[in-house]
């Protein structure tokens, strides 16, 4: 390796790559895999009249109707304005449907909610999208649409999920493995190889259609940002004396408005040149609606030309506003074929971008744009630029040991390789999931020009008042297929989990939500597109810090602009929480479900008759979070700038009453010392009682703890008196709640809601294996309401709540989110950092059993070292050479494959859920690394 050292960690062309973008001096991101898998059933696609998003637009529909808002495909990139989409199509020769996009299951179709329907794994990405590289396996036999709708709609929530792999359509290898490649020779100089294996006995044949298409942004009869004229894509025909060579390949040429002229090569096995298919990107109002179409072709032209084999469905002039390189492949059994492609800016264009020679092939970039006065949007000579030439395989390879080297300088040399495969992936996962995100709420809500209004409902059907939302961005997604829209917790973690490999993008996820097209002028954070009212837990200023330190620690230097920027934009938000979820003014919160939907005993993000109030423990557990975080960044900006001084001032006053609050109002707020251990309580009919279901929202307030060094304060004079003067006239409340005067190693003071004895309560629950502790981390839901289901009779009403480790068999808030007892990765990620910040204020004699009962004593960091372990746990084959997380994938036999579930069956470890929830799951890289130092050091 070569370069400069940072922070122990060599400086190679990446590296380079993300400096050259970062000062402005060549766009590396402009393009990136920010194609959604899955643009169909989504809220902004969705113009019904009651909010029936699934089954407005269903996945029958998406073959023949042009999208709103964006586009989806496999394993796709586009440009990060997602005005020119490429992504694999595919076809085996016997399905039905040309699978141009993943297929699964809508909402009311699983029997755990939505859920995709595929094999597929991102393998490598890399910050700039210099190299991507993802695997798709498909069937040879006729894909199982019919039989996967009708199981999953016979199955019961008791039962688990019908997956492609219990179809048996996998068994004996009958499927082609197919692996994409993408690697930049320049900023817009984009490689595309794709390799397809036969996995199978037999020879088989696949039809492959790489397809280049424009995002239909003409059609809506609205103009500005996002609303650019209809472009253009044509085949190129060959001019000029020059002689092919054995990889010249064939061209067509994309033209769009205010964006420029862009090439696309393509080439088969041997030479082969494909045939190339055109037609338009617009929908097929005659399949759908019955009626006459006003366009000549339509978007589906490729599916009835390849499957039905009707040759009038495609335009035979050969232009359009869509294009595929149609090629067929016969590959013998356990053979492979390869074809290529090259996807680039014409070199003609005046404000096309050559690269810096200290990272780019010139040989490539500027040897092409020396030559460009020879282009023609029509006719090219072969002789000048050969797109296959000996450089394309050198320039691919050459990325992907780059992406390597890049790697292995991010990574703690202690990590095994075994370890280091899943940090890898899941990496690759992270960087593959940022997907451009498209949602004018206003013009959604308003309907466009050039269509009929939508039904009188839509406009009251949900996200009313976030009418100034205007997203049109690249945001890291929570499952590309799933989850295909942000949510703002998720983000939080994805943020966290980035900062690792791209700070710089980190620190512009979190401040995104906050930015005045996303925030309320209220002050609110939009939540998740279904409901942007529906209040997430407060985590930006969690994330905001984060990254801050995880950066600083990597030796990038103190970004003090960013942290006071996230600072500011918090207090807003801050004081919305404040006089929005506070509606007794009594610090005591209910903020509705707060993201763990199914975990009370009925929906606690709607009212129910007989309920005057529920008070819950984890939403005023996450707002004393939000204020030690608030007043923990404060304190780092008044070292330099005093006036912060007096704003940590009025954290510390908010920290201190709503733990008081939690401690003591009503006597013992809601700590129930019966059980010790915090509950939800509710108010109704006069009375008041605590929820008593041990579950993750007793767990969370253990998460507000911070520790204040004695010297950061004496940095802080005005904010040490404040302290001072408060222990002295409140010393009942200092010991409730660990505000403590001494009893620390090292450390002045520290601010946490539970006490020292309260804490060791609540701690015998979390580490006792007939409760909160599996062996791959903390239960969501205690294991103890397994035999002991929590009822609540009420109104003549009868509710439970009852332990389930794996898929929920409730559909309460949603079909497939289970927080009835299963493993949640981000919020052991939460736990373990709590755990590690008491610790470092008691010290080694804080000592609790590990298990419970065991009569095992260990410190604090050891606890929250054992669940790092029990974390990595999921992911690490085990003693029959199996990852847990993987059991019944059809890549579970296989070492180099890895998916990162939603969350995870307390007792065996599977995955369950979105399965390719690679953002917040991403948070184990972090986990594993921290084993590994451990290890390293000579620990467990």
């Amino acid at each position: 390796m070569t370069g400069q050292q940072l922070d122990g960690m060599e400086r190679g062309a990446e590296h380079e790559r993300l400096d050259e973008d970062a000062r402005g001096d060549v766009d590396w991101r402009r393009w990136g895999p920010y194609l959604s898998e899955r643009q169909w059933g989504t809220v902004r696609e969705d113009y019904s009249e009651n909010g029936d998003v699934w089954g407005y637009f269903p996945h029958e529909h998406a073959r023949s109707r042009v999208y709103r808002w964006g586009e989806d495909g496999i394993f796709g990139i586009s440009d990060r304005d997602c005005r020119l989409c490429f992504a694999l199509t595919v076809w085996n020769g016997r399905d039905p449907i040309l699978k141009e996009r993943f297929f699964g299951v809508s909402g009311p179709e699983g029997n755990h909610g939505e859920d995709v329907k595929e094999v597929y794994e991102y393998l490598d990405a890399t910050p700039t999208s210099s190299y991507l590289s993802a695997l798709y396996r498909y069937p040879q036999q006729e894909y199982p649409y019919d039989r996967l709708l009708e199981e999953s709609g016979r199955r019961t929530r008791q039962e688990p999920e019908f997956e492609l792999e219990d179809t048996g359509i996998l068994d004996d290898g009958r499927y082609f493995d197919v692996v994409v490649e993408y690697a930049k020779a320049g900023p817009e100089d984009v490689l595309v190889r794709v390799v397809c294996h036969n996995r199978g006995p037999e020879d088989s044949e696949i039809h492959l259609l790489p397809t280049l298409w424009l995002r239909n942004t003409w059609a809506w009869g609205r103009e500005g940002s996002g609303y650019w004229g209809k472009g253009r894509i044509s085949q190129a025909r060959q001019g000029g004396a020059g002689q092919r060579t054995s990889l010249q390949g064939e061209r067509i040429v994309a033209e769009l408005p205010e964006f420029g002229r862009y090439f696309l090569d393509a080439v088969g096995p041997n030479g082969e040149s494909p045939t190339f298919l055109f037609t338009d990107n617009e929908t097929n109002v005659r399949r759908l609606y019955g009626v006459a179409n006003s366009a000549s072709f339509q978007k589906d032209a490729f599916h009835h030309r390849v499957v039905d084999g009707d040759e009038t469905a495609t335009n035979p002039e050969n232009d359009g506003t869509k294009a595929a390189a149609w090629f067929r492949l016969r590959i013998a059994a356990g053979g492979s074929e390869v074809i290529r492609l090259r996807l680039r800016r014409a070199p003609s264009d005046p404000d096309a971008r050559v690269s810096g020679t200290s990272v780019s092939d010139t040989s490539v970039s500027d040897a092409a744009a020396s030559k460009a006065s020879v282009y023609d949007a029509s006719v090219y000579d072969a002789s000048v630029y050969d797109a296959f030439g000996s450089d394309f395989e050198s320039v691919l390879e050459r990325r992907k040991s780059e992406a390597d080297e890049f790697y292995a300088g991010h990574r703690k040399s202690g990590l095994s390789d075994e370890e280091r495969l899943i940090v890898r992936r899941a990496d690759a996962g992270l960087l593959w999931s940022r997907q451009f995100y498209h949602y004018i709420v206003e013009h959604w809500l308003d309907g466009d020009p050039t269509l009929p209004p939508p039904p009188e409902g839509h406009a009251t059907s949900r996200n009313t008042k976030w009418r100034h939302l205007w997203a049109q961005d690249v945001l890291s997604m929570p499952d590309n297929w799933e989850y295909p829209w942000f949510a703002a917790w998720d983000l939080a973690f994805h943020a966290v989990a980035t900062v690792r490999i791209d700070p710089e993008f980190a620190k512009r996820q979190v401040l995104l939500l906050c930015r005045e097209w996303y925030m309320h002028p209220n002050g609110e954070v939009p939540a998740y597109e279904f409901s942007f009212d529906d209040a997430n837990p407060p985590l930006v200023a969690w994330a905001g810090w984060r990254v801050y330190e995880l950066a600083r620690d990597q030796g990038r230097g103190e970004d003090r602009e960013f942290l006071a920027t996230i600072f500011q934009k918090c207090l807003i938000n801050f004081t919305w929480w404040i006089n929005q979820e506070d509606s007794d003014g009594n610090n005591l919160f209910s903020g509705g479900f707060l993201g763990l939907d199914n975990i009370g005993v009925f929906d606690r993000s709607r009212p129910i008759a007989g309920v005057g109030k529920l008070e819950q423990a984890d939403a005023t557990s996450w707002m004393a979070f939000y204020a030690s975080t608030m007043l923990a960044i404060a304190l780092e900006l008044a070292v330099e700038d005093t006036v912060y001084e007096g704003v940590a001032l009025k954290f510390f006053d908010h920290f201190l009453a709503i733990a008081r609050a939690m401690n003591e109002i009503g006597g013992d707020g809601l700590w129930d010392d019966q059980d010790g251990f915090y509950y939800d309580r509710l108010h109704a009919e006069g009375s008041s009682e605590p929820m008593r279901v041990r579950s993750m929202v007793g767990i969370i307030p253990l998460f507000a703890a911070e520790s204040l060094q004695e010297g950061r304060l004496e940095r802080v004079p005005l904010f040490q008196k404040r302290l001072e003067w408060f222990l002295r006239n409140h010393p009942k409340a200092a010991e409730s709640m660990a505000c403590l005067n001494e009893g620390g190693e090292g450390e002045a003071r520290l601010l946490a809601i539970p006490s020292r004895d309260r804490l060791a309560r609540v701690l015998r629950y979390v580490f006792d294996e007939g409760e909160f502790l599996s062996p791959y981390g903390v239960r969501s839901l205690s294991k103890f309401h397994d035999a002991n289901p929590y009822r609540l009779e009420m109104d003549g009403n009868s509710y439970e709540i009852r332990y389930v480790p794996g898929e929920s068999d409730s559909g309460l808030f949603g079909g497939n989110s289970n927080w009835r007892g299963p493993v949640w990765v981000p919020l052991n990620y939460l736990l373990i950092e709590a755990l590690k910040r008491h610790h470092h204020f008691y010290g080694d004699e804080f000592r609790v059993e590990l298990p419970t009962g065991s009569g095992r004593e260990v410190t604090l960091l050891e606890a929250a070292e054992d669940l790092e372990r029990r974390i990595a746990r999921l992911f690490l084959p085990g003693d029959d050479g199996t990852r847990p997380s993987m059991a019944g994938s059809s890549l579970a036999g296989e070492p180099d494959h890895v998916l990162f579930h939603e969350y995870f069956h307390a007792e065996t470890g599977k995955g369950l859920g979105a399965s390719h929830q690679t953002g917040w799951t991403a948070l184990v890289a972090n986990v594993l690394e921290r084993v590994a130092s451990v290890r390293a050091r000579g620990g467990e």
